[in-house]
């Protein structure tokens, strides 16, 4: 099944897109997903594509109101104070600015077991550095597979709490993790692989501040594998446990020898509606 849409899908608190049993494909020269103001979404099971700049038009978001649109960014999946949202199971590619993009005041979001790739803006969490809102944000990422073709931001921090946990990183090429405006980042039993050329090796990357002020920032590496000379900086309370990394700890993470299979099953599942697997 492959959507194009006219203009972006926006969506209502208390759904649901599962596309188990139907190899959905949305994108494809379109606009694509938007999550505004709204909570308890879930995304499940499709491929989000070659997302396209929409609006500047009338766009319908529910069945008695519509309204006037601006130029949309063309995200895989724009997150707008957007909150308790769970996309999973998902392959993203190739879009206009982020795959995934979470901003103003979001918060509660979870980002699972997805394939990214060709893509150089990968994933956005918080809006500017002076949208201090998103100081409350708190995302977590588990077991996705950054793939082949990706350059940066896996993911790229702003203020907030971000667990990112048991994900394998294959390839970037500028850097994996980066941030600015002094989140918390917990990386706990990620696999990250790094690139050949000798200017990319580290995993991270400060934004906009001087190493004064970074310093205390709170960025921890715990029981990752590192491997082709990756290398991460850490700072801030690095070694520390308890309250310092609370909000930014969602669940137990496994040993990073195991994230190959933790991962083998990222993406959109190929399976029938009959599967008891999906």
């Amino acid at each position: 099944m492959v959507i194009k849409l006219k203009e972006e899908l926006m969506m209502n608190s208390f759904k649901t897109i599962d596309g188990r049993g139907a190899a959905v494909h949305i994108g494809n020269g379109g606009p694509c997903i938007t999550i505004q103001y709204v909570t308890n979404i879930i995304i499940h099971g499709i491929n989000i594509h070659d997302c396209k700049r929409g609006g500047n038009a009338y766009v319908r978001d529910s069945p008695e109101h519509y309204g006037w649109r601006t130029l949309s960014d063309g995200d895989g999946i724009s997150i707008f104070a957007g909150t308790h949202v769970w996309v999973d199971h998902c392959s993203l590619s190739s879009c206009t600015d982020g795959l995934i993009d979470a901003i103003h005041g979001s918060t509660a979001i979870t980002i699972s077991n997805n394939y990214m790739t060709h893509h150089d803006k990968v994933m956005l969490l918080g809006h500017s550095d002076t949208y201090t809102a998103d100081k409350n944000m708190q995302v977590t990422i588990a077991f996705n597979h950054f793939g082949q073709g990706l350059v940066q931001r896996m993911p790229r921090c702003r203020f907030g709490y971000f667990h990112v946990v048991n994900n394998d990183y294959t390839e970037w090429q500028m850097y994996a993790i980066g941030g600015s405006s002094g989140p918390t980042i917990n990386s706990q039993g990620n696999r990250f692989f790094a690139p050949n050329d000798k200017y990319s090796k580290e995993v991270t990357k400060r934004e906009y501040a001087t190493e004064s002020a970074w310093k205390s920032w709170n960025w921890r590496s715990q029981g990752d594998l590192l491997l082709n000379g990756a290398y991460f900086t850490s700072s801030g309370a690095a070694g520390a446990s308890g309250g310092t990394y609370a909000r930014a700890s969602s669940l137990s993470a496994r040993p990073s020898s195991l994230v190959s299979s933790i991962t083998s099953g990222a993406g959109a599942l190929n399976c029938k509606k009959s599967s008891s697997r999906c």
